[in-house]
């Protein structure tokens, strides 16, 4: 094993950060990738929907990449697998059932469908060479249906990634959605070179944890006690929480409404392959809502994050075209807040409370909520179970890196544990560790056309306007001369100065004297024209206000 190549470990995303994971393991030239997923953009990401890996590197190595492995089917790990397929090509992809499944619906969305080819893997399946690994998958629990853990074994030795897990040993879906506690262990007998765990609750006390099959009573006892209304927000992949309501809204009388694009596409991917089950007219058509009475009606919704677009937040905004927030309205968050999202989420609240309605969150009662990840007790028991002789925490903001790689450190990992961050090279062999060159990463923004050349300076701009606003200088030229013909037009929009009459005829009266200057000083040159307009009108403002906002010159030769 000492002679053969190192293995190379590149995170082109999910390290230092929650979301948009992607990670390459590459041997002997080849690559296999492990999933490809968002995240959700930042309040200062004006106009972006939609944050991605930078794709340069898999790019500019398409031709080595064998494969793509999805552990499972939640948007911060497929979610960006279209534009994964339009930067490298058809690439085969691996994945279970229920994750292919959202998977193809996803990329008919993006007209990708059959592009490439869909190779579905099962837990507990034979090892499958993938390049020059041999594959293996092992069953773990999370907060949707399907997902594994994927061991890949070279001759130089066995990484595994554990996907996002929980040990949860009576899951809402059955013993067949119950971590492979035994597999693993066989796994850590046979030797793991190196491990990538998910971090994601690396802080979070043994005392922190809770099991999904305590939220399902906890929603009952809402459902039963509200007597209006009641809205769920969560998760639209989170297929157990979703089983949840469909049973507590049975068992209360009531009938279920789905509401949100991704919602009413997963639940039935679910129903279909038998994922999510609901007696006889338990769930109705969104069109139906107006025909129950209130204290028989469930709404299921997207939008627990605060998503601009969401159905939720378009309730809040009074645009939903099909629900009305009113007073007597129930509306329960069953759902994490992701770092980030709090602002979203807050203002989210605060006008369905202004619209009269009652709205229950975790911080309110804490059992309508269970992680899908595990806490510090499941995490050391991973790593006990693995035993692996490398040890890189993954799938978490740099606070959950540092918690899980003491936690290992203290659990007495024979050698180096090594926190990652994005592009960073981890090489690795029997001889030890090291980390090489790293390679381009970053982020890619999309915003709702799907574009994705959103680029910080683009975003700078829009910053900028929404900061100070934009000035419109208007004017025509004589072109033989460069003497200004007719009176400047000055159009604001957003510029907290718009009001002040003194200030914009001051504006146009600087304007006048610039281009009388520039006249003078026969400068003709149309570019020359608005930069100087520029600089003049922008020292004023500054000035007078101390304002900076966008001032665009559009100069007009007549």
């Amino acid at each position: 094993m000492s002679g053969a190549p190192a293995l190379r470990i590149i995170p082109l995303g999910g390290v230092g950060e929650i979301g948009k994971n992607m990670y390459l393991v590459e041997f002997d030239g080849r690559i296999v990738v492990i999933d490809c997923g968002v995240t959700f953009p930042t309040p200062d990401q004006l106009g972006v929907d939609l944050v991605l890996p930078d794709m340069t590197y898999v790019a500019e190595n398409a031709d080595r990449i064998d494969a793509l492995i999805l552990t499972h089917g939640h948007e911060d790990h497929i979610g960006a697998v279209p534009w994964f397929l339009r930067a490298v090509g058809p690439v085969p992809i691996l994945g279970t059932r229920f994750t292919l499944a959202l998977l193809r619906a996803k990329l008919d969305e993006h007209r990708l469908l059959g592009q490439s080819e869909m190779i579905e893997v099962a837990a507990g399946d034979p090892p499958r060479s993938v390049g020059p690994f041999e594959a293996e998958f092992l069953r773990v629990t999370h907060s949707i249906p399907d997902c594994v853990c994927v061991a890949l074994h070279s001759p130089a030795g066995t990484v595994l990634h554990t996907g996002d897990f929980k040990f949860d040993h009576l899951p809402i879906g059955g013993p067949s959605q119950r971590s492979d506690i035994p597999g693993l262990a066989r796994l850590g007998d046979r030797g793991v070179l190196a491990m990538l765990g998910d971090s994601t609750n690396a802080d979070v006390p043994v005392s922190g944890k809770r099991a999904e099959e305590a939220v399902g009573p906890a929603l009952a006892s809402l459902f039963a006690t509200s007597p209006g209304r009641v809205i769920v927000t969560t998760f639209s992949s989170q297929i157990d929480r979703i089983q949840q309501v469909v049973n507590a809204a049975y068992r209360d009388g009531r009938v279920v409404a789905i509401i949100g694009r991704s919602m009413v596409r997963n639940v039935s991917v679910a129903r279909n392959l038998g994922y999510l089950t609901a007696p006889d007219g338990v769930i109705i058509n969104d069109k139906e809502i107006d025909t129950v009475p209130d204290d028989e009606l469930v709404i299921l919704t997207t939008g627990s994050q605060g998503e601009p677009m969401s159905a939720l937040r378009r309730m809040a905004n009074h645009a939903h075209p099909r629900v009305t927030i009113r007073k007597g309205d129930t509306i329960i968050y069953s759902s994490r807040r992701i770092p980030g999202n709090e602002l979203a989420i807050d203002e989210t609240v605060n006008r369905l409370v202004a619209q009269g309605a009652r709205v229950v969150t975790p911080d309110d009662r804490a059992d309508i909520h269970a992680s899908g990840h595990a806490v510090r007790d499941e995490l050391a028991w991973m790593l006990q179970l693995v035993r692996p002789r490398f040890f890189a925490p993954i799938h978490g903001e740099a606070r959950h890196q540092v918690a899980h790689a003491d936690l290992a450190t203290r659990l007495g990992i024979p050698e180096r544990t090594v926190i990652l961050e994005n592009g960073d090279v981890m090489e690795v062999s029997a001889d030890g560790v090291v980390l090489g060159e790293r390679v381009v990463s970053g982020i890619t923004y999309v915003d709702s056309y799907g574009v994705t050349d959103v680029g910080e300076g683009v975003l700078r701009d829009r910053r900028h306007l929404s900061e100070d606003g934009l000035i419109l200088i208007v004017i025509q030229v004589d072109a033989h001369d460069g003497t200004l013909e007719g009176t400047p037009e000055i159009v604001t929009r957003g510029f907290g100065g718009a009001e002040d009459d003194d200030l914009i005829n001051a504006i146009r009266a600087r304007v006048i004297e610039s281009i009388a200057e520039s006249s003078e000083e026969r400068v003709h040159e149309i570019g020359v024209l608005k930069r100087q307009l520029h600089d003049a009108v922008a020292a004023l403002i500054n000035r007078r206000s101390r304002q900076r906002p966008v001032i665009l010159p559009v100069v007009v030769e007549v």
